[in-house]
Formats: C-alpha cells, structure tokens, sequence
C-alpha cells in the first residue's frame, strides 16, 4: 500500500512536469520470487523512482525497457528466468529460482476515463477496494491489446476494451477474484486467447490511536510507513498536534465519550488505547469492546487489563468470548521491547499479522512456503 500511495505522488508530480513516466508490474511468478505479482515500479524519465519488482536485481533492466516503451509508447512484456545458478544471470547471483513475468506500460500524460492511476486515488481516498483487470498477452487473432483495461469498484465502473465478448469474459472473471490477492487467467475467444491480470486493491488499513504522548510518536510514524491511515485521538490540545504528530491523517482533539462519535471506526478498524489513564482507559473499553473493530490493542501490564475487565463486567457490561478475541493485552509481539521505538515495532508487528492473518513467528521455523501461490 505504501508503494501505491509513492506511485500515485510521483505520476502527480511527473505529468505536472511533462515528464515521460512508464509503470512495470510483476503478474506472474513461477516458482520462487522476492515480490509478488502485483509489485510494481515506477520509472520517470528514464529513473527508477517508486516501489520495487525485485530485490534490486532486474530494476535496471527494467528501466532500459521502460525507455524503449516510452518511445515506442506500446507496453510490452518481459520475462525474466532467474532459476539458473550462473552468476553472469544480469550480472548478479540472483538465486530466487523462479520466473518472473512483468508487464511494461507507459502511463498517459493526463488522466482519461480508464486511469489506473485515478482507480488508485479513488480506491485511496474513499476507502473503497476496487479491481483491476488488464491484458497482458494476445494470442493468434484475438481482438485485445495488451494494456487494455477493466477498472471497478462500488461506485464506478469503466473499461477500454473494445472486444464485447472479452468484456462480459473478463467481468465474469473478476466475480470469480478472491476478496485478497491476484490471479492470472488465460480467456478464451472465438478467435484466439487473452491472458487477463486480475487483482484486488484493498482498501488502506485504517488505525485509531487513543492518546498523544510520546511512546505514540513512533507507532504512528510506522504504521504511515506501511501506507495506513492513521487517526489520533488525545483530548488535550497541546499533544494532539500536527507538529507532533506531522505523518497522521486525522488529528481529534476530545473526550473519548465525544471521540468515537468523529472517528470513522468500522470492522476493518484497527484501534489502539494508550492514553496512560486508568478511568480513560475504562470508558474506552466499554464504547470499543461493544464494536464490530478487528483488532483493539491495549497499553500494560494484563494485571490492569484483567482489572479494567473486572470492572465493566460489575458495570453490568457482558461481553461475549468473540468480542474479548479482539482484544490485545498486553499489546505486541514478545520481541523484548523496551524502548517507545521497540514496543511500536512490537505493536506495528501483531497488528499487521492480525491483518494479514498470519499467526506469526520466526520464517525459519515455517514449514510451508513463505507466499502463497496467490
């Protein structure tokens, strides 16, 4: 999601200056691969500028074919074979034994009606997810060019596919796309066959932060690391502040009775208290555990969280097994933290494994493969 948000700045920046700007995109992996399909670069002027198809292996190839492409202005693909164990493969001893497929496009110099750039910020913005479907192989007479596209979302809709039957194959297909993930799919004409990229574009993970003191500072600057929205919520003024906290999106100066009535939390929420106050604390748990949020992380020692909790049921407040599994006390991975920048990473670390919904641990102790195939 990061790299999304530096590529949508960078194509702003760039038709702002009339620069040329070609964008690469992994969409099939054979084997074993640094990135994914999805992963993509951006390439401005003649530079690598954003995001990463590798680990830096085949990124300056990719630039001598984004030039070309840029000239010739028709997007091409490039396949590149790193399972061989030569080192003089582009020069490097790649040894991720796969085969990487990756599709080279120019991107228009302003937005048109099927923008994937635009798709991106609306999707970004609105917090909506969306697709995109775009071709990327034609074989024998089938009436595509590589680039065309589907682009879909709730609220709209468009595509530069001129094939009718193509269209309704490709829609088809993108009912098919699991909620997560991406998937190359071979369609078949009546006059040939068209390998269509389909993937999901989620929305950006969104992070209420209770409390503005200093052991926030680096929470919020890593989750904006990883392109979430981040929302910070403190009911003093002095603390919650944009000099404090330059990277959050949202700054909410309140109670937290009052807060959670201007915050936009929904069951995508992550939600993290860290207000340092017993009775804050109390009144936040009460409002959030009675929520459809994923995930509610809470600051100390599990002796407080089991005293807090105490108190809410003596209130009256029962909670069921499925709203306590929500609930993250005491906070983080056990990465023996001790430092405000090592209980964020600790904290940043389980929420991101909540979200990606893995259970977490150390990838040498994982017997499967580290990515799924999609």
């Amino acid at each position: 999601m990061a790299d999304l948000q530096k590529i949508i700045i960078e194509v702003g920046q760039a038709r702002s200056l009339g620069k040329p700007v070609a964008l690469a995109t992994v969409v099939e992996v054979k084997g074993s691969s640094y990135r994914l399909p999805g992963a993509r670069m951006l390439i401005v002027d003649g530079r690598w500028v954003a995001g990463s198809i590798s680990g830096g292996c085949l990124e300056d190839d990719v630039v001598l074919r984004a030039i070309e492409v840029g000239r010739t202005n028709r997007p091409q693909t490039a396949t590149y074979d790193t399972t061989s164990d030569d080192d003089i493969v582009f020069g490097v001893g790649l040894g991720c034994k796969g085969v990487i497929t990756i599709l080279i496009e120019p991107v228009r110099a302003e937005s048109g009606p099927v923008d994937l750039i635009e798709h991106w910020l609306a999707c970004l913005r609105q917090r909506e997810a969306g697709t995109v479907a775009t071709v990327v192989r034609v074989e024998d007479q089938a009436n595509a060019v590589i680039g065309a596209r589907v682009l879909s979302r709730r609220s709209a809709d468009a595509t530069d596919i001129a094939d009718t039957e193509l269209t309704s194959k490709v829609r088809a297909a993108i009912e098919e796309l699991p909620s997560h993930g991406t998937r190359l799919r071979t369609i078949a004409l009546a006059r040939g066959s068209v390998d269509v990229f389909l993937e999901r574009i989620e929305a950006p993970v969104a992070l209420v932060v209770f409390g503005a003191g200093h052991d926030a500072m680096p929470v919020v600057r890593l989750a904006k690391e990883l392109g979430w929205q981040v929302t910070l919520v403190d009911h003093r003024a002095a603390y919650a502040t944009a000099a404090r906290f330059p990277l959050a999106d949202h700054l909410v100066c309140a109670a937290p009775e009052e807060a959670l009535g201007r915050c936009a939390i929904d069951a995508d929420s992550l939600v993290l208290v860290m207000t340092h106050n017993y009775l804050r604390d109390l009144k936040l748990l009460e409002c959030l555990l009675q929520t459809p949020i994923r995930y509610l992380g809470l600051l100390g020692p599990r002796k407080r969280a089991e005293q807090l909790l105490a108190e809410l049921t003596v209130r009256g407040i029962q909670l069921s097994p499925a709203q306590l599994l929500r609930l993250y006390s005491p906070v983080g991975f056990d990465l023996g933290a001790e430092s405000p920048a090592e209980v964020a990473l600790s904290i940043l670390a389980e929420m991101q494994a909540v979200v990606a919904k893995h259970p977490g641990g150390s990838l040498r102790d994982k017997k499967s493969p580290i990515h799924s195939s999609q």
